[in-house]
């Protein structure tokens, strides 16, 4: 049986599944927001609602992140006028399987000894909260309505979908 959450999730992810890179954001030790882009490793999200990326153990993220584990993942692909907003906690997951199952050719760059170098981190960001703009008008009617905005002083209206979802 199909549940709200599987189609919240299915939803979340058709929409960032193609975006390569998300900008992760986390809290750092200056109080201030420090974002990295990062390789999002998933092919689809499962039933945990969970993103994944390899991370350095040595790096300061890691560092960053087990010490305050709330997180903010955004992605952006203007090229279709989708923009998504991805809140939620960290985890480290030591997971060699979890690991070999998401490995990638590109993550030998970063990992020179593969799934199993030791400063490989497996990082699950746990989705708590996600949101999402998706415009499926064309640019010209984008336009023409951010125009007829302007000139009547009264805020765009149907430029697309904004959804909230809680997972």
């Amino acid at each position: 049986m199909t549940t709200e959450n599987d189609n919240d999730r299915t939803a979340l992810f058709e929409r960032i599944k193609d975006i390569r890179f998300g900008m992760l954001a986390h809290r750092g030790d200056n109080g201030l927001l420090h974002a990295h882009p990062l390789t999002t490793l998933n092919k689809d999200i499962d039933a945990q609602a969970q993103l994944y990326f390899f991370i350095p153990r040595d790096g300061e993220l890691h560092q960053r992140l087990a010490a305050d584990s709330q997180v903010n993942v955004s992605y952006a692909n203007p090229e279709e006028d989708c923009y998504v907003s991805v809140s939620g906690a960290a985890a480290f997951i030591e997971d060699m399987q979890r690991k070999e199952e998401l490995w990638t050719p590109m993550a030998k760059a970063w990992f020179p000894e593969g799934p199993g170098d030791p400063n490989l981190v497996l990082l699950a960001v746990n989705i708590r909260h996600a949101e999402y703009w998706d415009v499926k008008e064309s640019k010209l009617t984008q336009l023409y309505k951010m125009a007829t905005a302007a000139m009547t002083g009264e805020r765009p209206k149907a430029l697309g979908e904004h959804r909230e979802i809680t997972l």
